[in-house]
């Protein structure tokens, strides 16, 4: 059974940094994609940022400059460090793999995590 725990989730005041992690175990063959979505008190989940085996990058507007994403394949680890962070940022964290189970896979399944909380303050 496949897990995506995340870690590293807080308070912290405007304008201050945050590193949030998600680790990936279980019985799996591979990760393709990973990512970072959010969800906000009364709003639908967004995608914040995506990164593929490789480490190319993708980032929505609003964190774009602020946000990094990476990677550690060896640990099935992913990252999110957050800069400049905004009241406005606020809002669960859910860590995303496509994960394959064996070699035959072509596309991998969709894992979530069960989220881990960051709060900015103004």
């Amino acid at each position: 059974q496949v897990q995506l725990v995340e870690s590293g989730g807080g308070l912290v005041q405007a304008g201050g940094s945050l590193r949030i992690s998600c680790a990936a175990s279980g019985r799996f063959f591979d990760i393709n994609d990973m990512g970072w979505y959010r969800q906000a008190p009364g709003k639908q989940r967004e995608l914040v940022a995506t990164i593929t085996t490789g480490g190319s990058a993708n980032y929505a507007g609003s964190v774009k400059g602020r946000f990094t994403i990476s990677r550690d394949n060896a640990n099935n680890t992913v990252y999110l460090q957050m800069n400049s962070l905004k009241p406005e940022d606020t809002a669960v964290y859910y860590c995303h793999a496509e994960i394959k189970s064996s070699s035959h896979d072509y596309y991998g399944v969709d894992h979530w995590g069960k989220g881990t909380l960051v709060t900015v303050s103004s």
